[in-house]
């Protein structure tokens, strides 16, 4: 347990910058004691609303929640919501590098829930201006030399653009990139330092096979797109890493109940993305991430872990 616990107070040294699709994740949470005499629906009584950051910077706030620095460059409107953005990111202690694009408004993911149960997810969502995004990426190439590695949060909202210019200038910088990936065209990722896709998102990408058949399928698509590792998360099986150079690595998921899988994804890269600015292995960063996932599944809605929730379920997985 003492080098794990090393390993976590080195995740404070992280320097990371997270650029991307910035989001404001919204709930309202009551209660349904009717239905709608206008539809066969429910009624809500909202009691409380909340307000979170979600995409690229719920990835943000989990490197804050864990000691390390961060920075978060993306793109909201000029309304409420994105000034919502801006103000919970300061309160996160996240460095909050956004663009504004008065050509569109903040996208928001908000979502209705009745005892802890979903019953509703309404988007708003619109591209940004690609006038915008050169702007995003001229602050991108400022940035960078304060920051050891570089995470591309993908969610296909279009706060990247083209993804291969971004790659490019972390490269020139010789920074790791790690990328959470979306759709199936993995060929826009080629050269990344690691990706870290579900297991729908690989079999998307790399096509559907049996299990034993998985290792295969992950290493040709390391090769065919230049990779240098790849981390599939396996939802209640746990998670695997692969490696251009190396042995495969299996870890177990830990045995939690599950509330909410949304986010678990942000929390994984968000902890590699430190234990590689901290210089730790890849299987090391592994087990922290590991653990910290089986964390935030166990709370509702986008969450992010500390320093202490996360060593007490070291100890507990330990234990077991």
């Amino acid at each position: 347990m003492e080098s794990v616990d090393r390993n976590i107070e080195k995740l404070s040294s992280a320097r990371v910058l997270v650029v991307g699709d910035v989001m404001l994740d919204r709930y309202w949470f009551g209660d349904v004691r009717r239905i709608s005499p206008e539809a066969p629906v429910p009624v809500v009584s909202v009691t409380a609303t909340s307000e979170r950051l979600g995409g690229a910077g719920n990835v943000a706030r989990n490197i804050t929640a864990l000691g390390g620095v961060c920075t978060l460059l993306g793109v909201i409107g000029d309304d409420e919501a994105g000034r919502s953005v801006a103000a919970i990111s300061r309160d996160s202690q996240v460095i909050a590098a956004l663009e504004t694009d008065r050509t569109i408004k903040t996208t928001i993911k908000l979502r209705v829930v009745c005892k802890n149960q979903q019953l509703l997810r309404a988007d708003f969502e619109n591209k940004p201006d690609p006038s915008v995004i050169e702007k995003l990426l001229v602050k991108y190439e400022r940035l960078i030399p304060a920051h050891d590695v570089v995470i591309l949060s993908d969610y296909g909202k279009g706060g990247l653009g083209e993804i291969a210019q971004w790659m490019q200038i972390a490269k020139s910088h010789g920074r790791p990139i790690l990328i959470d990936p979306k759709g199936n065209d993995y060929s826009r990722y080629h050269g990344a330092t690691m990706i870290t896709p579900n297991l729908a998102e690989f079999e998307a990408a790399a096509g559907v096979g049996p299990a034993d058949a998985l290792a295969g399928r992950a290493q040709s698509l390391i090769a065919r797109h230049g990779l240098d590792s790849l981390l599939i998360t396996l939802s209640d099986k746990g998670m695997q890493l692969f490696q251009r150079h190396g042995k495969p690595v299996y870890m177990p998921a830990r045995s939690r109940e599950v509330y909410d899988v949304s986010g678990a994804g942000d929390t994984v890269i968000a902890v590699m993305a430190m234990a590689l600015s901290a210089g730790l292995s890849r299987p090391a960063g592994m087990a922290l991430a590991n653990s910290a996932a089986g964390v935030v599944i166990a709370k509702l809605g986008t969450a992010a872990i500390d320093r202490e929730e996360l060593r007490a379920a070291i100890k507990q997985d330990y234990r077991a």
